[in-house]
């Protein structure tokens, strides 16, 4: 009798909530979770929502929030709108993915270097061993699958990129910095210093002149954000104007980031070999 009551209790046993801020934490969680018992993953954010810059929690973020055991952050100041909400999950444990990893001033968009990438998924992986001992060997093994994944693709990405002549790029905002410092390249210039928020027509000016002086091929926009003022420059300097994904939104797969990845591989490779 005792055994069936202890059988019983562990079928009934709540499963392990975690909560991830935004999408390419969820990807990355998705892989480091992958066939653990009784564990559920969600996002906080809508899949459409992209960089959390100006994010407004809703009552239903808050009533997930609420139930969240682990709540997964970038860190680096990107979830600042979690600060008066916290008390809401005052139960949840809070993993940061990018502790330990060196930032660049005000900018906490590390996941977009794949190399990083692979470090954060490697935080994810240690701290959740920690917090659930039933799936700790498990949480290591995935972890550490997932960032040689990642680390192969960061050596394929090196050697596909070695023949590009091109290294100037101007991107729609300042989500490529760790990016471009993996890869070898120069954001020369942003066109928006906020995403979806429109240059003025000095900024829009300063940038033409830019892109002309220094022979900037290509500028590059994000799927997540209007294009027209990209346009607007390509137009006026002839610059190509190409695609570079942040990895902010997407399918919901175990093979997204790296497939968003080979995709801005290929880009890069188009427009400026």
């Amino acid at each position: 009798m005792l055994c069936c009551a202890l059988l019983t209790l562990v079928a009934n046993a709540a499963p392990l909530r975690i909560v991830t801020t935004f999408y390419p934490l969820q990807i990355a969680t998705l892989n480091i979770t992958s066939n653990a018992a009784d564990v559920v993953v969600s996002n906080l954010t809508p899949p459409t929502s992209g960089c959390l810059h100006d994010y407004q929690l809703t009552p239903a973020d808050l009533a997930r929030l609420a139930h969240a055991d682990v709540l997964i952050i970038n860190g680096g100041g990107l979830e600042s709108f979690l600060e008066k909400a916290r008390r809401t999950a005052p139960r949840a444990k809070v993993i940061e993915a990018s502790a330990g990893i060196e930032l660049l001033a005000g900018n906490p968009h590390v996941w977009v270097s794949p190399e990083l990438a692979a470090r954060q998924a490697e935080n994810i992986g240690a701290a959740l061993a920690k917090l659930d001992a039933q799936n700790a060997e498990l949480y290591r093994r995935n972890a550490a699958a997932y960032a040689a994944r990642l680390r192969a693709l960061t050596e394929k990405m090196r050697a596909g990129l070695k023949g590009v002549a091109a290294r100037q790029i101007i991107t729609l905002h300042e989500a490529f910095p760790y990016f471009a410092r993996e890869f070898g390249f120069t954001i020369a210039g942003v066109v928006e210093r906020e995403p979806g928020a429109a240059p003025d027509a000095r900024e829009l000016a300063d940038t033409i002149k830019l892109v002309r002086e220094q022979q900037v091929r290509a500028i590059f926009v994000e799927p997540q954000y209007p294009t027209r003022s990209a346009e607007a420059i390509a137009r006026a300097t002839g610059a190509k104007i190409a695609t570079l994904d942040p990895a902010v939104t997407g399918p919901v797969s175990a093979e997204a980031y790296l497939q968003i990845m080979e995709n801005n591989l290929a880009e890069l490779q188009r427009v400026l070999k």
